[in-house]
C-alpha cells in the first residue's frame, strides 16, 4: 500500500544536511539546489568529489565540511539526506536523526527511509512530482520524461491568467473554488 503523504518544502527556510561527497551525493545535492535554488546545505564527507566542490564555490548558502560525519552534524538540522557507500554507517546515521525527530532519507534503502526524493517536472511554476513507493527510481525517471514530453510548454501563461481570474473573483473560498473549477473543467471534459 502507498502510503506516502506528497509534500513540497521551501528549503530556503530550513537546513539540509548531506553525507557523502561521492557520486551519489552529487546526485543528491543537483537534486536538492535543481528544485530549490536557495535551499541551505551543508555536505559532510571525508572525500568530496569535485563537482561539489565546484557547486560550493559557486554558492554561499552551501557549507562543505571534509571529514567524517559526527553525530554533531546533526544539530539545528531539519532534515538529512545520507548517501555514503557504507550502509551500516548510513542506518546508523538515520537512527541518530530519527532519535532527535529529524527526518531522514537513506539513498539506495528505502525501508529505513522518513521520506523519498521524487523525479520532478518542472513547466516554468507547475512541479509535478513522480514517486514509486521506493520501489523503482528509474520508472520514476522514465514517467517524467514522458509527462515532461506530453505536458505543454505553455502552462505557464495559463497559470497566470488563472491567478489572475483567481484575483479577482468575489465571494467566499467556496464560491471562488466552485467558479475555478467551471472554468478549468475543459482540461478534463472527454471529447466524444
Amino acid at each position: 500500500m502507498n502510503n506516502l503523504f506528497p509534500i513540497f518544502l521551501k528549503l530556503e527556510n530550513l537546513h539540509t544536511l548531506i553525507v557523502g561527497g561521492g557520486y551519489v551525493g552529487l546526485e543528491k545535492i543537483t537534486a536538492v539546489l535543481d528544485n530549490s535554488p536557495l535551499a541551505n546545505v551543508s555536505l559532510v564527507s571525508p572525500d568530496i568529489r569535485q563537482e561539489i566542490r565546484d557547486i560550493a564555490s559557486a554558492n554561499s548558502r552551501i557549507s562543505l565540511i571534509e571529514r567524517k560525519f559526527e553525530n554533531e552534524d546533526l544539530v539545528a538540522k531539519d532534515l538529512v539526506i545520507v548517501a555514503t557507500n557504507d550502509k551500516q554507517e548510513n542506518a546508523r546515521i538515520a537512527n541518530v536523526a530519527r532519535s532527535q525527530n529529524i527526518l531522514t532519507n537513506v539513498a539506495d534503502t528505502p525501508a529505513i527511509c522518513d521520506f523519498y526524493l521524487s523525479s520532478v517536472v518542472r513547466k516554468g511554476n507547475l512541479k509535478v512530482a513522480i514517486s514509486t513507493n521506493g520501489m523503482s527510481p528509474t520508472l520514476a525517471k522514465r514517467l517524467k520524461e514522458v509527462l515532461g514530453d506530453a505536458l505543454p510548454d505553455n502552462l505557464e501563461t495559463a497559470m497566470e491568467q488563472l491567478k489572475a481570474v483567481r484575483d479577482m473573483l468575489k465571494g467566499d473560498f467556496a464560491s471562488k473554488v466552485d467558479e475555478l473549477n467551471r472554468i478549468t473543467s475543459v482540461l478534463t471534459d472527454k471529447k466524444s
